[in-house]
C-alpha cells in the first residue's frame, strides 16, 4: 500500500479493526473468495461475527446481492462451528446516497459509515460498545494510524500467544496416571482381599453403587464406585480411554480442575446411575463421558483450533457409544449421561483459561448445584 495515498475509507477500516481487536477481544477469521472484507469473531461478544465491507455498493440490486453473499459465508460458518444463531453486524463503508440498507435480516444487521464521527456518535453502537467513544482511533490519520494499529494488534497478538501457549504447551502429566493406578489397585484388592471383581458381594463391600445404600445414607459409594470395575475387559477399556482423554484434557485446563471436573463427573454420573435403577454398578465410564463433556465445552471455545477434532471425534464418539450404550445390556448409560452434562456444567462452572467470563462461571455453578440437588431430591422421592 502507498501510504500517502491512504483513503479515509482505509482510514476508517484500519481504526475499526483495530478497535475492535484491542477493545472488544475480536480475532480475525479467514474466509476464502472475498475481497476488500474484514472478518471478525468473538464468541462472547455482543455481536458474533462482525463483518467490515469497503467494496463500493451502488444500487439496492448490489446490497441485496452482498447479503446473500453474506448469508453464505455464515451458513459455512455455522457448519464449522456447530452454531445454530450467528449474529451478525455488518459494516459497510462504502455504499451510494440511493442504497438502503435493511437495518436487520435474519440475524444480519446492516450499519452504513461514511466517516469516524458516525459510528462515535451512534447511540445504538455506543449502548452495545460504550468503549467506542473513549478507545476509538479518531484522532489519527495516515502513517501515525498505521503505527498505532499495527503496534497495537501486534501487542495484543503477543498477549493471545502467551496464553495459547500457556494452555496448549506439553505439561508434566500427573491427575490422570494417578487415576488409572488407583483403579488398577482396587481391580488387585478385590481380587486379594475378596473374590474378585465380578463377585457382587465384593463389588458391594468395596464401596460399588447400590440404590438402597446410598438412599440409606452411604453417600461415599457415589465416589468409590467410580473406581471399582467389573472385569479385566472393564477394567481396560475405560483406562485406555481415561489414558487418551485424561492426558490431553489435564493439559489443557490443569491438575487441579481436571481432578475437579473428573469427581464431579462421577458423582452426576452415579447419582442419575442410582435415581433411575437399583442394580450394583461400578465403573471409571460416567467419569470420563464427563471428560468428553468438558472436552466439548473447552473446545467451542478453542474451536478454531479444536473445531475439527469436535466434529470428527470428540462428537461422533459421544453419540457412538451412547447408542452402544442404549444398544446393549449391561451397560449403564445413565452413568454416562450423567456424568457427560456433570462435566460440561463442571467445566463451565470452574472456566476455561483466556475464555470463560464470571457471568458463565456463576451459570454453571448454579445449574451444576440445582442438578445435583435435584437428583438427590429425586433419589429420595
Amino acid at each position: 500500500m502507498n501510504y500517502s495515498i491512504m483513503t479515509k475509507n482505509d482510514e476508517l477500516v484500519m481504526a475499526l479493526v483495530h478497535y475492535f481487536i484491542t477493545e472488544e477481544n475480536y480475532s480475525p477469521i479467514m474466509v476464502k473468495g472475498v475481497k476488500d472484507e474484514i472478518w471478525l469473531e468473538n464468541v462472547e461478544g455482543p455481536y458474533r461475527i462482525i463483518r467490515i465491507n469497503s467494496n463500493h455498493i451502488h444500487n439496492d440490486e448490489q446490497y441485496k446481492l452482498d447479503i446473500f453473499r453474506t448469508k453464505k459465508v455464515i451458513e459455512q460458518i455455522k457448519k464449522k462451528t456447530l452454531s445454530l444463531k450467528v449474529n451478525t453486524l455488518n459494516i459497510l463503508i462504502n455504499v451510494a446516497d440511493n442504497v438502503k440498507p435493511d437495518a436487520s435480516i435474519n440475524n444480519i444487521s446492516s450499519l452504513v459509515l461514511n466517516n469516524v464521527e458516525e459510528i462515535t456518535n451512534d447511540k445504538n453502537m455506543l449502548k452495545i460498545f460504550p468503549k467506542l467513544e473513549n478507545k476509538f482511533l479518531k484522532d489519527k490519520e495516515g502513517i501515525d494510524l498505521i503505527v498505532s494499529v499495527t503496534n497495537d494488534i501486534n501487542a495484543k497478538t503477543i498477549r493471545d500467544n502467551e496464553t495459547f501457549a500457556k494452555i496448549f504447551s506439553p505439561k508434566r502429566i500427573i491427575i490422570t496416571p494417578l487415576l488409572i493406578l488407583i483403579c488398577f489397585i482396587m481391580f488387585i484388592a478385590m481380587s486379594v482381599f475378596g473374590r474378585g471383581s465380578t463377585d457382587v458381594s465384593t463389588l458391594v463391600m468395596f464401596g460399588a453403587n447400590v440404590q438402597s445404600l446410598v438412599k440409606a445414607g452411604e453417600f461415599y459409594r457415589l465416589i468409590t464406585s467410580i473406581f471399582l470395575h467389573i472385569g479385566i475387559i472393564h477394567l481396560l477399556t475405560n483406562m485406555y480411554s481415561l489414558f487418551v482423554i485424561g492426558h490431553e484434557l489435564e493439559t489443557f485446563l490443569g491438575k487441579t480442575k481436571f481432578l475437579l471436573v473428573f469427581l464431579i463427573s462421577g458423582l452426576t454420573g452415579s447419582l442419575l446411575s442410582v435415581v433411575l435403577h437399583s442394580a450394583v454398578s461400578a465403573g471409571a465410564s460416567g467419569a470420563i463421558f464427563g471428560l468428553l463433556g468438558s472436552l466439548l465445552y473447552f473446545g467451542y471455545h478453542y474451536r478454531l483450533y479444536l473445531g475439527t477434532v469436535l466434529k470428527t471425534q470428540v462428537i461422533p464418539i459421544i453419540i457412538l457409544n451412547l447408542i452402544i450404550g442404549f444398544t446393549l445390556p449391561g451397560i449403564d448409560n445413565f452413568a454416562h449421561i450423567g456424568g457427560l452434562v456433570g462435566g460440561y456444567l463442571a467445566t463451565m462452572a470452574l472456566g476455561v483459561p483466556g475464555k470463560s467470563k464470571t457471568s458463565d462461571r456463576i451459570n454453571g455453578s448454579i445449574v451444576l448445584t440445582l442438578l445435583i440437588a435435584f437428583l438427590i431430591f429425586m433419589l429420595y422421592r
